[in-house]
């Protein structure tokens, strides 16, 4: 700890030598004095500027990612102008006196450019707080090659350090180490969604495979950027087996449903039960699978709700699924007509009003069974098939029912109401005449 300090004593003298040297110069307050005047002229300008650009902007259509590109710069025309204004500056200073006299001018001038490159380039991550960590970050970093002050910094942190072991852990490990696994698995999550919507784009393929060589090619590389990026910044990762063994322990006895959902999704995604499109019910959840995930399946029921259900449910619980071989889904619908009605007649007309209804399949002619003598009615049963589950089983059946109303009451087929008959064992006399006076009060 000593040799740190009087490391970043004897740095820091050097530092205060270099500046003090700097600041006997006239030259120095003249450039910055030439600097401020320069950026408050370029807030203005900056705003003028930004204001004619918005009006372009708003003509790029359909491109989102150009389009965010292009308003991060326009926001930042006053770093723009600044910049122009600082290179005009410097090239008058250097073909009209030393070059000596102009080194603050093209410090401050290199300083603004990187800032404008960086946190225009920034703009490509969505996350506006990490968008603007990155940016900070690699302005510093590049402030310190500018300044030439990286090796020192280097130094600084370097000598911070804890032994571990064998393993000697600095500050300059951690942040290059941090920077680095940042940097790949971001660079792994971009590949692997690349190469999802690539494999999901595969007409080839099955909706289940896509989905599980999309996952397989997401973890393979996330893991592999950071096998790679804590190997590149020089650890040991047999040192690690240990500790990642205690830590893989905990998280098997702390994390086992999101383990058994993870390996419930596998299983899902190789044996085929479900894939996305398929119509299930599960309970009381009636709906479409819009995506299968790593933990859970998204499914839409017709009302709009998005159900999350865990992939562990589809493995244990019993789950109907509508379209699991084919398409093609057969419904019932329960009526009774009156006694005085042919059921040959019924059973034809039933037939015919079915197979006009539009979602019914033309190609599986419907059939109506006679199914009972009720006690007020024939019962029948009317039996069709469909091709679109998803598009929901209620409607089907109440256009269906809507059908058999118009037909029979076209042909004069009725519908009975329920009725009984109650037989009195014993006679009742009914007396009719004007009801009792009541009785007196006292």
């Amino acid at each position: 700890m000593n040799d740190y300090v009087q490391f970043l004593a004897d740095r820091l003298a050097v530092f205060v030598e270099t500046a003090v040297r700097y600041a006997s110069d006239a030259w120095f307050f003249y450039q910055i004095g030439l600097v401020v005047l320069l950026f408050v002229l370029a807030k203005p300008i900056g705003t003028v500027l930004e204001t004619r650009l918005e009006g372009l902007a708003r003509h790029i259509k359909g491109q989102p990612g150009l389009l965010r590109i292009a308003v991060a710069t326009i926001r930042r025309s006053d770093w723009i102008v600044f910049v122009v204004l600082l290179f005009v500056a410097l090239t008058a200073l250097r073909e009209l006196t030393w070059p000596s006299r102009s080194w603050l001018v093209a410090t401050a001038f290199s300083l603004a450019l990187v800032w404008l490159l960086v946190s225009v380039a920034s703009r490509v991550i969505r996350n506006r707080i990490v968008a603007r960590t990155v940016a900070w970050l690699l302005w510093l970093y590049a402030a310190l090659v500018i300044l030439r002050l990286d090796t020192t910094a280097a130094a600084l942190l370097d000598r911070l350090a804890l032994p571990v072991g064998e393993l000697r852990i600095s500050a300059l490990m951690v942040l290059k180490a941090a920077i680095l696994l940042s940097a790949a698995l971001w660079l792994a999550s971009a590949i692997g969604n690349f190469v999802e919507r690539r494999v999901q784009g595969s007409q080839e393929l099955t909706p289940s495979i896509r989905v599980l060589i999309g996952k397989i090619a997401k973890i393979g590389l996330v893991l592999l950027a950071g096998v790679v990026a804590l190997s590149a910044v020089g650890v040991d990762l047999t040192a690690l087996t240990v500790f990642s063994g205690a830590v893989g322990v905990g998280l098997g006895f702390g994390l086992q449903k999101v383990v058994s959902n993870f390996i419930s999704g596998i299983i899902i995604l190789l044996d085929k039960s479900i894939k996305p499109g398929d119509t299930i019910s599960l309970g009381d959840t009636f709906g479409w699978i819009r995506e299968l995930r790593a933990r859970f399946v998204s499914v839409v029921t017709r009302d709009g709700r998005e159900y999350l259900i865990p992939n562990e449910d589809f493995i244990t619980q019993r789950v109907i699924n509508w379209s699991f071989s084919d398409e093609l889904v057969r419904l019932d619908v329960a009526f009774g007509v009156s006694y005085e009605a042919d059921p040959h007649t019924v059973s034809a007309l039933a037939i015919e009003a079915a197979a006009n209804v539009g979602r019914v399949d033309a190609d599986r002619r419907p059939v109506c069974w006679l199914t009972g003598f009720g006690d007020s009615s024939l019962d029948f049963v009317l039996r069709f098939w469909i091709r679109d589950p998803q598009q929901g089983l209620t409607n089907v059946r109440g256009r269906v029912l809507l059908a058999l109303w118009d037909a029979f009451r076209e042909n004069g087929v009725q519908i009975p109401y329920p009725h009984r008959e109650i037989v009195m064992k014993t006679p009742v006399r009914v007396e009719s005449g004007e009801p009792a006076a009541p009785p007196p009060r006292d």
